[in-house]
């Protein structure tokens, strides 16, 4: 939780899960690994320390430290600001309580219970649906299935003219298409996709990006998987094309934005408020 709060503040107060995470791991001089520890290996490509970061921001916005918005960004309330570090044990006893839960045996144990466990006050990073869809496009999907969806996403998300190639031989490149930016700019984009449950490597970053040199303005990594602190490093390195990167919560993420196999039921919630008509 301190160095949740740390990293916010450190980064002006708001961030999206990915800075913060990022902030945390340079903060604390996590080495690749412990970064690269995965909470669930067989179901999840979520690292151990973004599943706790996850309950992390759950505990302390309960607790008042913290909101965010629609579009994913948490911000820093005022108690947050006023207090940058916390008792965590004692943020713990007041969630539970207010959870209706008590405190059973320490806080801090009664916190590992709750990280351990799935249900509906997990965090959003830790439903359930996130591992069955996890499965199914590692154990159910085929690669050319896994290409075509890839296609999908970014037609949906705005690119035209997506093609999978699906050639052997041709450097990792999987496809390509064209982003169209407000209807006036545009820049060619090669992609490759990657039904994987480990990390991707900085040697695979390299080799994709030596693939797409003159072939396209730059370059899209997606996968199912991870991407170690060397792979982020060297997609990011100055100097060379960039490499953007897709890992596998990114793109459950997306997959849900999009509705694309993943559907969202909203229970509409009507309160009245008396006051106002009686105020009229």
């Amino acid at each position: 939780m301190n160095p949740l709060l740390k990293a916010l503040m450190q980064l002006g107060g708001s961030a999206s899960v990915d800075e913060m995470y990022e902030e945390v791991i340079e903060q604390e001089g996590y080495p690749e690994e412990v970064t690269s520890v995965l909470q669930n290996p067989e179901n999840s490509s979520q690292s151990k320390i973004a599943y706790r970061l996850a309950w992390a921001r759950t505990y302390l916005k309960k607790a008042g430290y913290l909101e965010n918005s629609r579009r994913g960004v948490w911000a820093l309330t005022e108690k947050g600001r006023e207090n940058p570090e916390v008792d965590p044990a004692e943020i713990v006893r007041y969630v539970r309580e207010m959870d209706g839960y008590g405190t059973r045996r320490g806080n801090l144990e009664a916190f590992s219970e709750d990280v351990d466990s799935i249900d509906s006050n997990a965090p959003e990073e830790a439903q359930p649906w996130r591992e069955q869809l996890h499965r199914i496009l590692i154990d159910e999907m085929t690669p050319d299935a896994f290409e075509r969806l890839t296609q999908r996403i970014l037609r949906e998300s705005g690119f035209i003219h997506v093609e999978v190639t699906g050639r052997t031989g041709d450097g990792g490149i999987d496809g390509r298409g064209i982003a169209r930016i407000n209807g006036l700019m545009s820049f060619h984009i090669a992609f490759q996709c990657k039904k994987y449950r480990g990390s991707v490597g900085a040697g695979e970053i390299r080799d994709f990006r030596g693939a797409t040199v003159g072939r396209s303005d730059r370059g899209l990594f997606i996968t199912t998987g991870t991407f170690t602190k060397g792979a982020i490093e060297e997609a990011n390195r100055d100097g060379v094309p960039p490499i953007d990167l897709i890992d596998g919560e990114q793109l459950a993420d997306k997959l849900k934005e999009l509705e694309l196999g993943v559907k969202t039921e909203l229970v509409e919630k009507i309160t009245l408020k008396p006051d106002w008509f009686l105020s009229l």
